[in-house]
């Protein structure tokens, strides 16, 4: 049993504001809790907001990381747990980006007593094309040869994949944020993440969803359109969906005052 001072230094869990509710934020493949820096503002003057990063990720302890543990996106999901149990938190509010709607997914239905509802910043259950019923966006043959690039060039992996995620218009500053975030994690964590997070397929998680949620879905979005939302929408009970008028799949980075608008209001319609 690992104790609460050990779980918060792995994970550099960070707690700021002081909000009756209690937000935990939890960031994508190949970031950190940094990525939420343009959204903080917005949200702590109203809420208490528990940030971290995944083991392998920002300021976490990487010798904390087995390929074994984090292969699959449950292993994530115990990150969560583990610093829900070492925080003693109770009807979390769990804002995830892409993957982490998954991890947030499986966390829930693992402790739902910890849970309050779901946030869903540009989710997708599967990245892959699963034809007829099923379009992620992506053949498999696609994502083998991203993977592949990662082992080849791990930098032009990184500049390609940043301004894709971005989306056209996005600052030559943020691109450069995510690119440099993509970079800046050790090559084997990423490629291991890549796997867990672009091959999973965890459609069939979205009925077992036991707590209400906020779809926010970008209108122009190349890793989860808005077709991938309404599938969401349409699979998982007491979903609400928001397409957003924005390009990007990283839009509390990008739109961080329409995410927070959309956010407090729902959160408050939940009163």
């Amino acid at each position: 049993m690992l104790t609460k001072e050990r779980v918060i230094a792995r994970n550099n869990v960070t707690v700021v504001g002081s909000g009756n509710k209690t937000l935990m934020l939890a960031h994508g493949f190949g970031c950190d809790q940094h990525m939420w820096q343009y959204l903080i503002p917005q949200l702590e003057e109203h809420y208490t907001l528990v940030l971290f990063d995944y083991v392998g990720s920002g300021q976490s302890t990487i010798s904390a990381f087995s390929e074994s543990r984090y292969n699959t996106l449950e292993g994530y999901a115990r990150d969560v747990t583990d610093i829900c149990d070492a925080l003693n938190l109770s009807e979390v509010h769990f804002v995830g980006h892409s993957v982490s709607c998954n991890i947030g997914l499986l966390a829930a239905i693992a402790s739902p007593e910890r849970f309050a509802s779901h946030i869903m910043i540009c989710p997708s259950p599967c990245f892959l094309n699963m034809p007829p019923n099923y379009y992620g966006g992506f053949e498999r043959s696609d994502l083998e040869e991203l993977i592949g690039l990662m082992d080849r060039n791990y930098i032009g992996w990184a500049n390609y994949l940043a301004p894709l995620i971005m989306g056209s218009g996005t600052s030559h500053a943020l691109i450069g944020e995510l690119s440099s975030s993509f970079c800046s994690t050790d090559p084997l964590v990423a490629k291991t993440f890549a796997r867990a997070t672009f091959f999973s397929d965890y459609r069939h998680l979205l009925s077992q969803a036991k707590h209400a949620a906020l779809l926010l879905q970008s209108e122009v979005d190349s890793l989860a359109s808005p077709e991938v939302g309404r599938y969401i929408h349409a699979q998982m009970p007491h979903s609400t969906l928001r397409v957003m008028a924005s390009e990007g799949h990283c839009i509390h980075m990008t739109h961080p005052e329409l995410v927070a608008r959309e956010i407090n209001a729902w959160l408050e319609g939940r009163r």
